[in-house]
C-alpha cells in the first residue's frame, strides 16, 4: 500500500518547479546550441541576395515558407533523426563531407551570380523555390542538422513520463523560438538594405557568400578528419 501511494504521490509545487528548470534549462541549451549554427541574422543578406528580383509580398510568403520548413527540418532532426541516421547506416561526418559540398556549392554560385536583373533572373523570381536552396542549406544547412541531432541523441534513459512531456515540451518550444528568430531576420532583411543601400548591399551578399563558401569547406573539412579519426 506504502509503494503504491508513492506511485501515486501527487503533484506537489517542488515537481513543478523542478520541471521548470528543467524546461527552461533545456530550452536555452538547444537554443544556445541552434544559433550560432543556423545564424538567421548572417544568412539574412543571403536571403536577400537570393530573392532580390522577388517582390515584396513573394518575399515576405518565402520567409514564411522557410520558416515553416525549418521548423519541420529542426524538429524532426531533433527527435527521429538520430534513429533515422542509425536505420541507414550513415554516420554523421557523412552527412557533414556530403552536406559541406552542397553548402561550398552554393556559396560558389551565390558569389558568382548576377547582381543585375536580366529578364531571365526577374522571370524566375516568381519560381523561386522556398525548400531548395533557401531552407536547405541555407537555413538549416547540414551543421544544423548535426547539431539537432546530437542534442536529441543527449535524452537522458529511464526518465519518467512527466520528464519525458517536459523535454519534448522544451524542445518544440525552443525550435519555434528559433523559427520565429528566422522569419523576423528575413521578413525585415530589406529594411537592413534601406540602410545600407544598393552598393553596401552588394558587398555585404558578397562577403556573406564568401563566408558561407568557407564554412562549406571548414564542414567538409571536419567531416573528412572526423571520418579518417574514426577509421584509424
Amino acid at each position: 500500500m506504502a509503494a503504491k501511494q508513492r506511485v501515486l504521490r501527487p503533484y506537489n509545487v517542488s515537481d513543478a518547479m523542478a520541471h521548470m528548470n528543467i524546461f527552461t534549462s533545456t530550452l536555452l541549451l538547444i537554443y544556445a546550441g541552434l544559433f550560432p549554427i543556423v545564424n538567421p541574422i548572417g544568412s539574412a543578406p543571403l536571403f536577400l541576395g537570393m530573392t532580390q528580383f522577388c517582390t515584396d509580398a513573394q518575399r515576405n510568403a518565402l520567409a514564411r515558407r522557410v520558416a515553416l520548413n525549418s521548423f519541420f527540418l529542426l524538429l524532426g532532426s531533433l527527435f527521429i533523426g538520430s534513429h533515422v541516421l542509425e536505420f541507414f547506416g550513415i554516420s554523421l561526418p557523412v552527412v557533414r563531407i556530403a552536406g559541406g559540398v552542397v553548402v561550398t556549392s552554393f556559396g560558389w554560385k551565390l558569389l558568382n551570380s548576377n547582381d543585375r536583373p536580366d529578364s531571365e533572373s526577374a522571370a524566375s523570381a516568381s519560381t523561386i523555390d522556398a525548400f531548395y536552396p533557401l531552407t536547405m542549406p541555407l537555413t538549416v544547412g547540414p551543421g544544423s542538422i548535426s547539431v539537432a541531432i546530437t542534442l536529441g541523441s543527449q535524452r537522458p534513459h529511464g526518465a519518467s513520463i512527466p520528464e519525458l512531456m517536459v523535454l519534448g515540451s522544451a524542445a518544440i518550444a525552443s525550435v519555434i523560438a528559433m523559427v520565429l528568430t528566422i522569419y523576423f531576420a528575413y521578413r525585415f532583411a530589406e529594411k537592413t538594405v534601406r540602410v545600407l543601400g544598393k552598393t553596401g548591399t552588394n558587398v555585404l551578399v558578397r562577403l556573406s557568400a564568401f563566408i558561407m563558401l568557407c564554412i562549406g569547406i571548414e564542414i567538409l573539412w571536419n567531416g573528412y578528419s572526423a571520418l579518417t579519426a574514426a577509421q584509424g
